[in-house]
């Protein structure tokens, strides 16, 4: 297999390769739960929005051609990503949050034939290597046929995000949830994406 190279892209570079990282999106959901809600033009949507995002940064995976990408952007303070959020935020996480320094891990995504390669664990850390933030956090879309009220993640994706030194905080509403979609890549299959589910909030620490 053709050597896989990492490099972080510029807003106006990401911008330049929408369309490359919308063909990588819709192959990555493929088969997936919800897949005709990851269709090329609602993708380019909500990236349109993303890439515009305060802090917004980028990591790409190339080998022949666009295989795999990993991109954020910070939650803003007074926005309303945690508005859907079920229950109250504990005191040291919302003192976080408030600060504005709270980096949202949007879309992770590994074509089908380079997963279990370690891909999407190199894009995560590189990504957030160097990251001035104090928080990171993802949604993770719940399984509507899973075991409980409203599902639960796929084992894959639960087993490697707490691998990866995350940890789950709660559970955010399907209307914030239907505009992330992020997940574990290599190891989810096909990752974890937006629906009309409710979703898993996972977080971790920086890296640095």
């Amino acid at each position: 297999m053709t050597e896989v190279y990492l490099r972080r892209l510029s807003r106006w570079q990401a911008e330049q390769q929408r369309n490359a990282v919308a063909d990588v999106h819709v192959s990555a959901y493929r088969g997936s739960a919800g897949a005709g809600q990851h269709d090329h033009r609602s993708f380019l949507s909500r990236f349109e929005q993303h890439v515009q995002g305060a802090g917004f940064d980028m990591v790409v995976a190339e080998g022949g051609g666009l295989v795999a990408c990993a991109y954020g952007f910070r939650v803003p303070r007074t926005g309303e990503w945690w508005s859907d959020f079920h229950g109250e935020l504990p005191t040291d996480i919302e003192e976080l949050t408030a600060s504005g320094r709270t980096f949202l891990l949007t879309e992770l995504m590994v074509l089908p034939a380079h997963r279990r390669l370690g891909i999407a664990t190199r894009l995560v850390e590189r990504l957030l290597i160097r990251l001035d933030t104090d928080l990171v956090v993802t949604a993770v879309a719940r399984d509507p046929h899973g075991d409980g009220d409203g599902g639960r993640p796929t084992n894959a994706a639960e087993e490697t995000l707490r691998a990866w030194g995350w940890s789950r905080l709660g559970v955010l509403g399907p209307r914030t949830v239907s505009d992330v979609s992020a997940g574990s890549g290599s190891s989810a299959g096909a990752g974890a994406g937006a629906g009309s589910s409710a979703g898993d909030v996972w977080i971790r620490r920086p890296l640095h």
